[in-house]
């Protein structure tokens, strides 16, 4: 008896070497290249930096990522093209800018579409989110999964923004894509597209007036150091998206692509997570760092809604009915609409 449970252990090491070995031999060394627009120092900066531990961990040391952060490898559109070449592994960044890609991606630019962040994470995670993820892979692209970039409000050096027609002649920084600048054209904005990396130099010489983005893109950016009005809209939910070479994805083995896909989850919870914690302390930053806090009245917001109708139909006739409908069911489901 004795003997054979003896056999029996060793066998079972045995197996435990082959499986180890095995997967050993699926994992190689390699280096990845992740870039990202925001700082170091924000949420952006820090999820990236649970990403790459997290592969370290799950790869035993095998894959590692280096991470560029503050736009050093260009900004998103450049790094999108970087991967599609196949010149750069990995990167984060907006949606808004891979609507020239795929043009579905324009639905989550929508103004007021998501009422709290429950409903984007339903939406997101869900089929719909999935489908558009999909979508990328015959563009050159690897959709992992989303992460937030959060509810965005508006900042200028003019004056206070506290009715809809008060955004009248601001100029006003937006992402390069073309809802973003309809929807402040229709809210009698000039909307200037414009990099997000030469954002803060444009506010501190005043070629542009203004800027919207969440507010812990606000302080990690210092845009209070040059900007003295902050406006509460939540105008759009902004989700970033994590993001391979299709070149590069092709080569890495089943256990290699699964270590990266759940690394980029947990780095999503975390991110998350982390973006809605430091919200509420953000906004408090921002208030003590001098800013003029105004949130803007629901019936001006209303007004804001209502201008923005034009642009909303224009995208749902772009990327169809049947789309809009399956994003406004998973919100029904998530609890609510708008």
């Amino acid at each position: 008896m004795k003997k054979l449970m003896l056999t029996a252990a060793a066998a079972a090491l045995t197996l435990s070497f082959g499986v180890a070995q095995s997967w050993a031999q699926n994992i190689q060394p390699r280096l990845i290249r992740f870039g990202y627009g925001l700082n170091e120092d924000s949420n952006q900066g820090r999820a990236v930096r649970f990403f790459a531990e997290e592969v370290g961990k799950r790869s035993g040391g095998k894959l590692k990522v280096r991470t560029f952060g503050a736009a050093t490898l260009g900004p998103d559109p450049q790094m999108q093209n970087a991967l599609i070449g196949g010149a750069q592994e990995m990167m984060v960044g907006s949606t808004a800018t891979l609507v020239g890609t795929v043009k579905e991606f324009a639905i989550w630019d929508v103004p007021f579409m998501f009422a709290n962040e429950k409903q984007a994470d339903a939406v997101l995670d869900g089929p719909v989110g999935q489908k558009l993820l999909d979508k990328l892979q015959e563009k050159g692209l690897v959709g992992l999964v989303y992460w937030e970039n959060g509810f965005r409000n508006l900042t200028n050096s003019r004056h206070k923004i506290e009715k809809a027609e008060d955004l009248q002649g601001v100029k006003l920084r937006v992402m390069q894509n073309p809802v973003f600048i309809d929807t402040f054209k229709a809210a009698g904005a000039n909307a200037v597209p414009l990099a997000f990396a030469e954002l803060f130099t444009a506010l501190e010489t005043k070629a542009v007036d203004g800027q919207e983005n969440p507010y812990t893109t606000i302080v990690s950016s210092k845009f209070y150091e040059v900007q003295k009005y902050l406006t509460v809209t939540n105008h759009v939910y902004s989700p970033w998206i994590v993001t391979a070479s299709k070149v590069w994805w092709d080569k890495l083995s089943p256990d290699e692509q699964k270590i990266l896909l759940e690394s980029a989850a947990a780095a999503r919870d975390f991110e998350r997570a982390d973006t809605r914690a430091q919200a509420q302390k953000a906004l408090d930053q921002l208030k003590a760092a001098g800013m003029e806090v105004t949130v803007m009245p629901e019936e001006e917001v209303a007004k804001l809604r209502e201008k923005a109708a034009p642009v909303t139909k224009t995208v749902i006739e772009s990327v169809g009915q049947p789309l809009w409908d399956e994003v406004q069911a998973g919100i029904k489901k998530a609890g609510g609409t708008n």
